[in-house]
């Protein structure tokens, strides 16, 4: 297991933290923006991200709000659902990736959870150096007119009992022009804390990306 790097990104006028894990060699990198009123810290996201490193991968895990914002956020709630600037923070991220001597080669991923996904799909709408986007339980339809933008090949996957979020990923899914599936993990809940069904997410998700993520050329 590679070491977790922790970082400061800043991004505009903020500072966030992230954890970075580079694996020896590793095929690519996955950024992760996590869901409304988590953090980096998302045991969810964590996960998965434990099973992309075991394939390869580097990832990073960062907080999309700053400490101060967090605390305004957790009294008022109107921060984790301002998409545009969540996706502003991710391509900030993405920005600082292209910044460094040692990534900037990586073919780059987005995995978004919950608003997080939406983020994700505002941010690739408008990176083209994203090669890749998998959303867990997402939110694309606060992503709106960026939909139809997105290039990047896009798996949405939602849990089995979470009808209503079923719905808002079959109407993104109509909606996305690029390479794109749906695929539902029978019986399991928005958050996936049924036994088996977030390693079957992680599992999606790493094939998804060794799939499409392919070797850029490196810069000279």
């Amino acid at each position: 297991m590679a070491p977790i790097d922790e970082v400061v990104l800043q991004l505009g006028t903020v500072e966030v933290t992230g954890d970075l894990v580079v694996p020896p060699d590793p095929r690519a990198i996955v950024l992760f923006a996590h869901g409304s009123g988590s953090s980096r810290r998302s045991t969810r996201n964590m996960a998965v991200a434990a099973k992309l490193q075991d394939a390869g991968f580097a990832t990073m895990l960062f907080d999309l709000l700053s400490g101060e914002e967090e605390a305004i956020d957790a009294r008022t709630a109107e921060l984790r659902f301002d998409i545009a600037l969540l996706a502003d923070r991710l391509r900030g991220a993405t920005r600082w990736v292209e910044a460094s001597d040692d990534l900037r080669h990586l073919p780059t991923g987005y995995f978004g959870a919950s608003t997080g996904a939406a983020a994700a799909l505002v941010a690739a709408s408008e990176e083209p150096r994203v090669g890749a986007i998998v959303s867990r339980g997402g939110r694309p339809d606060l992503a709106r007119g960026a939909l139809a933008r997105v290039t990047a090949p896009t798996l949405l996957i939602v849990g089995g009992a979470d009808v209503r979020v079923i719905a808002m990923n079959e109407d993104a899914l109509a909606k996305l022009r690029c390479e794109k599936r749906l695929d539902i993990v029978p019986g399991a809940s928005h958050l996936f804390e049924e036994s088996g069904a977030l390693e079957q997410v992680s599992v999606l998700a790493r094939d998804w990306f060794l799939d499409k993520l392919r070797p850029r050329d490196i810069l000279r």
